[in-house]
């Protein structure tokens, strides 16, 4: 009997968290797209780069995704087993909530295994690919597009204007040519009419000019007497333009972004974690023997410095340290003294800063280090509260269900985001701001999950209603009296 129950559970939930999976994956690859469509636009990328990119990026919201989607799948399994009435016969055979999720919170288990190990392997070479591939369509200039009336200054050194293409776009009419390889003389072409071509290994575009002028200059600018001014006149005239350096034309290696701790594996992260550690010993050991070092009385203490009787001699007559020194000498001392002071706290600065930046370094690694294991073990807490949430609200497919996964999701994410925006600022350790969302939704998860046990009203609107009409009862005997 259980292994009927165990296989009916496992298979209402595999086919809603494949799809949801899915669903959400794409959703959330097609908000990434929508942040970056400017940059995509215009830049002549081919299907492949397209779809390496989606690829990448794709690897690389598998953690966020597999959350949500067990969150979704799980409300719906319930709800729909809640709404048809099978739940409420294997609770009537005696058979407790607890022992039917148990087939999906180790499956839930096995997919946070897989999530983490998906995050330190997959990850972080994901992250490296399309984080290089990003820069270089986002730097890339963007492909060859001439239209009527407009210069275009993509090309390096010349500026094109066409005042009409014809409907082939092969044809072109009152052609302006402006050549920017001198800024202090004006070269150009005007030609009627001419046809323009891309060549086949689409590096050159040809230009078959007919009926115009070529306009330049020669000589030294700065002597109005030396210029010499060109105009030719040609039936046909042929130029090329070098179209090696529009679009995407080359791709950065990938070692350029290698140190960002996106990158690294967690074995990486604890190695970058204690060398950084070291650095900030260090650099506090630095900082004390440099304060100390610029104090002269330091090098000069003797061993029996603090030997001399407290009331014998005339340091204790002296009522302060300015007694103790020579008129003539408290000037300079003074002058010395501030001097002194302000190396120390300009150095003082200096180390601080530069502890502020490690420290910054180190709270970012131990943030990454932390996160590979809250996002695959979301996996497990967003179960215990989409299992429990289904079976309370007793409703199926993507209405309510999606309404519920969408507010409980919202209040991981948003919890999970302010709690890394603290612990990289150092108002919280990384420890307590990576794990926040996980404080905040177990004990919820565990509420729900007793609340579901003991067939709880938490969310029937009946139960809300029937509250609601015993009070509207109750005032209107309390008015009529």
């Amino acid at each position: 009997m259980f292994r009927k129950l165990d296989k009916l559970i496992l298979k209402a939930f595999i086919g809603p968290f494949v799809a949801t999976f899915f669903i959400t994956l794409l959703v959330l690859v097609i908000q990434f797209f929508w942040l970056y469509i400017d940059d995509f636009v215009g830049k002549g990328l081919g299907p492949g780069v397209i779809f390496e990119f989606i690829l990448y990026q794709s690897a690389v919201l598998v953690p966020l995704a597999l959350p949500l989607a067990i969150l979704l799948s799980s409300l719906m399994t319930f709800g729909n087993l809640g709404e048809s009435f099978e739940l409420v016969a294997i609770k009537s055979a005696g058979i407790s909530l607890l022992r039917f999720m148990r087939p999906l919170f180790f499956i839930c288990i096995l997919l946070s295994g897989v999530a983490f190990v998906f995050s330190n392997n997959v990850i972080p070479v994901a992250n490296l690919k399309s984080r290089t591939l990003l820069a270089d369509i986002v730097y890339a200039k963007p492909a060859f597009d001439l239209k009527e009336g407009v210069f275009y200054d993509k090309i390096s050194g010349f500026a094109i204007k066409i005042g009409k293409k014809e409907s082939n776009d092969s044809v072109i009419r009152d052609v302006i040519i402006y050549e920017q390889g001198n800024a202090l003389q004006d070269n150009f072409i005007v030609a009627k009419s001419g046809i323009m071509r891309v060549s086949e290994n689409k590096r050159f575009l040809e230009f078959n000019l007919k009926d115009g002028w070529r306009y330049q200059e020669k000589g030294n600018v700065y002597a109005n007497d030396n210029i010499e001014y060109y105009r030719i006149g040609f039936k046909e005239y042929q130029k090329q333009f070098d179209l090696s350096g529009l679009g995407l034309s080359g791709r950065t290696a990938d070692s350029v972004n290698k140190n960002n701790e996106k990158m690294f594996t967690m074995r990486q992260l604890e190695k970058a974690i204690d060398s950084f550690s070291r650095e900030n010993d260090g650099i506090v050991a630095q900082a004390e023997k440099n304060a100390f070092g610029a104090l002269q009385f330091n090098s000069l203490l003797d061993s029996a410095w603090n030997k001399y009787p407290p009331d014998s001699t005339r340091y204790a007559k002296a009522a302060n340290m300015e007694e103790l020194i020579p008129d003539s000498a408290r000037i300079n001392l003074a002058e010395m003294a501030r001097s002194t002071a302000g190396a120390i706290r300009i150095g003082a600065e200096s180390h601080i800063q530069i502890m502020k930046d490690k420290g910054r370094n180190l709270r970012k690694h131990q943030v990454e280090w932390h996160r590979k294991i809250t996002l695959s073990l979301a996996c497990l807490v967003l179960f215990l509260i989409g299992a429990p949430l289904g079976s309370i609200i007793r409703k199926g497919g993507l209405g309510s269900p999606l309404i519920f996964a969408i507010v409980f999701f919202m209040i991981f994410y948003f919890s999970s985001n302010t709690g890394e925006k603290f612990a990289k600022e150092g108002s919280l350790t990384p420890l307590t701001g990576m794990w926040l969302a996980t404080f905040v939704l177990v004990p919820l998860g565990f509420f729900l999950t007793y609340k579901a046990m003991h067939d709880s009203q938490l969310f029937n609107k009946e139960f809300y209603y029937r509250f609601a009409g015993f009070f509207r009862k109750y005032f209107r005997r309390k008015t009529v009296e």
